[in-house]
């Protein structure tokens, strides 16, 4: 079991917004804290009503990384328990790297803690598999260019070509570009669903097409926090449709735990 350390930023994913997704390490690391900077317009505060009461909840949502910074040098320096809190996992458009940079130059300990990411959880509302057999073995996740650039290789278009499963974040406001990026690649047809606050009671879900998704987000003034999914995987009916299956429960397939059966 992990130790929870004075002195230390601890960077812990939350998950997609239910509190019933979040580790049961992300919680401990919460309950303990003595700092908790979240951001406020992304996160509420159901997942923090069993922190100390002696605990610091600051809302960084207005916050620049400087102050961000600041504030949890002087905590950690002090000997106190800061938690850093992000929605979904830290690794994926969390900004940790030049969050974490200043605190080793400064000689502050820091952890990440994952947490179940948008995408995932959105694919778990949807019960469905991102990697069929011989459908789709990779997923993409990335995001459109918008004040944010990509790098040339990454143009969308260009990662639409392999024409596979795909995860965009951050995108949503910018659903114009993104379905005439992907109909370079993609068929019009390519099933396309759109999930909003995700995990939440208010979540919201589109399923489309590249032909008709834009259109259904405008007209549900979708513009902020929701996971746009990409691909074959995604048809409706694909459990009633597809029958290739994996290898992995195959009765013929040996591995090192299960004898093969003769065909």
């Amino acid at each position: 079991m992990m130790q929870v350390k004075g002195g230390t930023v601890y960077f812990v994913g939350v998950g997609p917004g239910d509190p019933d997704l979040m580790t049961i390490r992300a919680k401990r690391v919460i309950d303990q804290a003595d700092l908790i900077l979240y951001t406020g317009s992304l996160l509420g505060q159901e997942g923090f009503q069993e922190r100390k009461m002696t605990a610091k909840l600051i809302d960084s949502a207005s916050l620049h990384l400087a102050e961000l910074v600041e504030l949890m040098q002087q905590a950690a320096a002090a000997g106190e328990v800061v938690a850093r809190v992000h929605d979904g996992d830290p690794s994926l458009f969390g900004a940790i790297a030049e969050q974490i940079a200043p605190l080793e130059a400064a000689g502050i300990p820091c952890e990440v803690i994952p947490g179940v990411s948008a995408a995932f959880a959105a694919a778990a509302a949807l019960r469905a598999e991102l990697t069929i057999p011989e459908l789709s073995q990779t997923v993409i996740v990335t995001r459109m260019e918008g004040r944010t650039p990509v790098p040339e290789r990454e143009r969308l278009r260009d990662l639409a070509s392999h024409r596979t499963t795909l995860a965009l974040y951050l995108s949503i406001a910018l659903i114009d570009e993104v379905v005439a990026e992907l109909q370079t690649a993609y068929p019009a047809e390519t099933p396309v669903v759109v999930v909003q606050r995700v995990s939440c009671p208010d979540q919201q879900i589109l399923r489309g097409t590249l032909a008709d998704i834009a259109d259904q987000v405008k007209a549900a003034r979708m513009r902020t926090q929701a996971v746009i999914l990409v691909g074959p995987v995604l048809t409706p009916d694909l459990r009633q449709s597809w029958d290739m299956q994996s290898k992995l429960y195959d009765r013929r397939f040996a591995h090192a735990f299960r004898r093969g059966e003769p065909t």
